[in-house]
């Protein structure tokens, strides 16, 4: 211990004011001016609330106690197979020891956490990945209630999904502002795993607008080396006034373990998801018709005469959609969207997607260095390519449509598949792509009408449906309707 001096009162009393200039609060900025205080000029407020001080010691305590009762933790039961042993799959050797011919079915129990947003409602958001394949979901508060949660919708694109309980003496965690962060800023990262209770870790917002990792579809990561480790997916991450700005969704370490790199889902995004889930279950994701975006450089900048060396560079407009009707042109520079700047080619992508469908997008654009606005609306995904549906007699119960070539992709898009019809029975459904019909390439309805009519006792579609390649077998009396 060092003896105490003038010196080291100086050094102490220095410490203590730096302490308390990074600690102010907005508290102490609310409370009741003095009249030394009142004659001064006013200071900037702080962006947000820091460490309290309690007694001579920081504490985030109070932060953490107006939070910590919106944080739950999630268990789930998911079915999944038994493992066999391989000679198990030789019919012989399960008639002798009595295996059933069908694999056994087993629970298995996996948890993570989840944040009450709207205590009147029960909203619960978690992330996709922590309920994805559950069969039951039980959410058990901090005061230890569990309840049984309906699952009202999951987008695995954003990894979010939304739960919801029984509105009974619930406390909701205030919805920040993620837009407001800056690289810098305090935060906490609070989560209830595996139902031993909560932990709550602490750190800063590393950096902003991560994309390119890989990990969902729609990516605009808050990056944190605040831990979160395995069990805190979908907890909380919170601003020093208490508020959530993130989801917590994903870690980077080796074999799942945290390194001081941490992501989370901004609110911005995620309550802009939970709208569309409450709304209708799912996210219905429509476009503009842009089908290729860029990243500015540093010469992309320079002739369009940027100040910095940010925006999404549009590569390709498809003829006939709203953004070719609006006119939008390749090689436009994208920098703001409804007054938000755009950084990347993601921000463009991901402002598209989240926005619901026959809302407007208002473009601020650089065109060979001179400036303008242009809106264009969002339309579903069939409009927004410029398809045109038909019909054929030989596929009843359908709209087809050949895929635009500034897209470079082969197949035929099946717009709209009718409920009771032949070829919704068949299997067919809205949104597949037809590759194939016997294993001959299609393009167009016409090549789709050409192979059925050649087609002899059975019509095989070979398809694809999201990121799967199915093949669904038909007679070709019943394809054609007779």
């Amino acid at each position: 211990m060092l003896p105490i001096t003038p010196q080291t009162k100086k050094l102490s009393a220095l410490f203590l004011s730096i302490l308390g200039f990074v600690a102010c609060s907005d508290a102490q900025h609310n409370a009741p001016p003095t009249p030394s205080a009142s004659a001064q000029a006013p200071l900037a407020q702080p962006r947000q609330s820091p460490p309290i001080l309690s007694g001579n010691m920081p504490s985030l305590a109070p932060v953490v106690s107006q939070t910590a009762a919106g944080v739950v933790n999630i268990s789930t039961l998911t079915r999944g197979a038994e493992s066999d042993n391989p000679m198990f799959a030789d019919p012989f050797f399960r008639r002798f020891f009595g295996v059933p011919d069908r694999p056994q079915q087993r629970e298995a129990q996996a948890s993570g956490s989840g944040v009450i947003v709207d205590a009147a409602k029960g909203y619960v958001l978690t992330n996709h990945h922590v309920i994805k394949g559950a069969t039951k979901v039980v959410v058990t508060l901090r005061d230890r209630r569990e309840f049984t949660a309906k699952i009202v919708g999951s987008d695995p694109a954003t990894d979010i999904a939304l739960l919801q309980i029984p509105s009974e003496k619930l406390t909701a965690v205030k919805i920040g502002e993620s837009d407001a962060l800056q690289v810098g800023d305090y935060v906490l990262a609070i989560g209830n795993p595996f139902g031993v209770g909560q932990t709550v870790t602490s750190g800063i917002v590393s950096a902003l607008g991560r994309a390119g990792l890989n990990i969902e579809g729609y990516e605009d990561f808050i990056q944190t080396d605040a831990s979160i480790n395995p069990g805190n997916s979908g907890g909380a991450l919170i601003n020093l006034r208490g508020e959530l700005i993130g989801i917590n969704t994903a870690i980077i370490g080796p074999s799942g373990g945290n390194v001081g790199i941490g992501f989370a889902v901004p609110t911005n995004m995620a309550m802009r998801v939970m709208d569309q889930l409450a709304k209708f279950g799912e996210v219905k994701r429509g476009g503009i018709g842009i089908a290729a975006v860029g990243e500015v450089n540093q010469e992309i900048a320079k002739e369009n005469k940027l100040p910095t060396i940010e925006g999404a560079v549009i590569a390709t407009v498809i003829g006939g959609s709203p953004a070719d009707k609006a006119g939008l042109k390749k090689g436009d520079v994208v920098t703001a969207v409804n007054g938000r700047p755009v950084r990347t080619g993601y921000d463009l992508r991901n402002q598209q997607a989240l926005t619901p469908i026959g809302q407007p997008l208002d473009l601020a654009i650089t065109r060979n260095g001179s400036t303008r606005n242009i809106r264009v609306n969002v339309e579903t995904p069939a409009r927004a390519q410029g398809l045109r549906p038909e019909k054929i007699n030989e596929l009843p119960g359908t709209e087809l449509a050949s895929i635009p070539k500034e897209l470079n992709q082969r197949g035929v898009h099946v717009l709209n598949v009718e409920k009771d019809s032949e070829a919704f029975q068949i299997g067919l459904r809205e949104n597949d792509v037809l590759l194939g019909i016997n294993g001959a390439y299609v393009n167009s309805p016409a090549d789709v009408r050409r192979a059925i009519q050649s087609a002899n006792r059975f019509v095989v579609f070979n398809l694809v449906r999201g990121d799967n390649r199915i093949d669904l077998r038909a007679r070709k009396s019943g394809v054609q309707g007779t």
